[in-house]
């Protein structure tokens, strides 16, 4: 990343993108001390935060959000990722009756697939090449998790949408899995008029498109979603405090913890990053461990 790019300008604690740089951006903990001016039911308050995976740092009142009640920790850690999740789906405006797909399934794509679950899809497909994401995917709700290497995966895709007789492709695909291959392969699943929502952040990589056959004579839509900001359809009624409180809602009804596969003392945190580096085969979330004051 560009040393003079900020990592996320709506999010001050990140700061520029230079190397070396704290990472990360979801943390949640216990308020341990607090300044003369703040107060007093601020002390002891477990709080979220969007800071770097730090033990300690300091935080005007406002840069943090408690806890509803009874949450636990390592459900609220997920905050910014359910956003992120609410965000898509807000931004796609799925139909009843759709036939629906997520290409890749980590945590934002399992999230987006949680959600959408709840809703009266004709299906919801996802795509991933890791079985065990695959298991969670459809744990969470997914009609079929299917593996996008597979040689006959046009033909599956077919085989489970249920409108495939009369309607044949998708209405509606998140492209999720940071991959721009993906992308490519989801205009070619898609249906006349079809919407793929594009929430992946490709940095660097290079998509090549066929944009000569398909997409142009279907009329297929490209739309571009982020979190950082709301949609000008939704600026009129929605404030990014309301979409929160609707991702915190999310976050007591899915229990996201369940997803958790890893946890490591920060101490070990070469540990964990090597694990995401090497195995991701074998991790869902990964959560560093704080010890409590005593």
């Amino acid at each position: 990343m560009p040393a003079e790019l900020m990592a996320d300008a709506t999010i001050a604690a990140l700061g520029e993108g230079g190397y070396p740089q704290k990472y990360g951006y979801a943390a949640v903990g216990r308020i341990v001390e607090i300044g003369k001016l703040v107060a007093p039911r601020w002390l002891d308050r477990l709080v979220f935060a969007f800071q770097p995976h730090q033990t300690h740092f300091i935080a005007q009142p406002d840069e943090v959000l408690p806890l509803p009640e009874g949450m636990l920790p390592e459900t609220a850690v997920f905050l910014p990722n359910m956003e992120t999740a609410v965000s898509f789906v807000m931004d796609a405006q799925p139909g009843i009756g759709e036939q629906t797909a997520v290409f890749g399934q980590g945590i934002v794509g399992l999230l987006t697939t949680s959600l959408l679950a709840q809703l009266p899809l004709a299906c919801l497909l996802t795509l991933d090449g890791y079985p065990l994401r695959r298991d969670w995917s459809q744990k969470l709700g997914a009609s079929a998790s299917l593996d996008p290497t597979a040689p006959d995966l046009a033909d599956q895709i077919q085989a489970a949408l249920p409108h495939a007789n009369h309607h044949p492709g998708l209405d509606l695909a998140f492209e999720l899995s940071g991959n721009p291959v993906a992308l490519d392969g989801a205009i070619e699943m898609m249906g006349f008029n079809g919407r793929i929502l594009i929430g992946s952040w490709y940095g660097s990589k290079r998509a090549n498109l066929n944009l000569g056959g398909k997409f142009h004579r279907s009329q297929i839509q490209l739309i571009s979603s982020q979190v950082s900001h709301l949609a000008p359809r939704w600026s009129g009624r929605w404030s990014k405090a309301r979409r929160m409180a609707v991702a915190w809602e999310m976050l007591a009804k899915v229990q996201p913890q369940q997803l958790i596969t890893h946890r490591f003392p920060l101490t070990q945190a070469a540990d964990a990053y090597e694990l995401i580096d090497l195995r991701p085969e074998t991790a869902v979330q990964v959560v560093f461990t704080y010890n409590e004051r005593k």
